[in-house]
């Protein structure tokens, strides 16, 4: 292995970690709603995910394996090992942040639907300032009824 594969071994263990990195700092953006930071790492995700999900990288994966000497190909194949590893862990955080992502929107679309619901019986009960539950108009009338 040359130097430079070496070097572009490290690179992309190195954007593997960034990336790990990146989906831990989503998480936490998501968390605490804050969709400005979670919009701006969306992308530093793309541009290493384009480079993770590169032609080059296929190929040059391909000659690290097929490596004539044992040795070489040994270590070629233990590092990329390394290297799947993580990105195995980066696969598991984003579908963590998808799963949250999709709770998240689930709940406000049916926060949304009761809320314009005209159906009496999605009543919602709604607080005053004061922490009070305030009269829901709707119940009174059918109370008339």
């Amino acid at each position: 292995m040359t130097d430079a594969d070496s070097e572009y071994l490290a690179q992309t263990r190195h954007k593997a970690q960034v990336l790990k990195q990146v989906l831990e700092k989503e998480f936490q953006a998501l968390k605490d709603q804050d969709l400005t930071h979670f919009d701006e790492l969306q992308e530093q995700k793309l541009e290493i995910l384009s480079f993770l999900a590169s032609e080059d990288l296929l190929e040059r994966v391909k000659i690290y394996t097929q490596d004539s000497n044992k040795k070489t190909a040994m270590a070629n194949l233990s590092a990329w090992d390394d290297i799947m590893l993580l990105i195995a862990d980066c696969k598991d955080m984003h579908s963590r942040n998808e799963m949250f992502i999709s709770r998240k929107l689930e709940t406000i679309r049916g926060a949304l639907q009761t809320i314009q619901s005209p159906d009496p019986m999605n009543t919602v009960e709604v607080y005053d300032r004061l922490g009070k539950i305030r009269p829901n108009r709707s119940r009174q009338t059918m109370g008339d009824a």
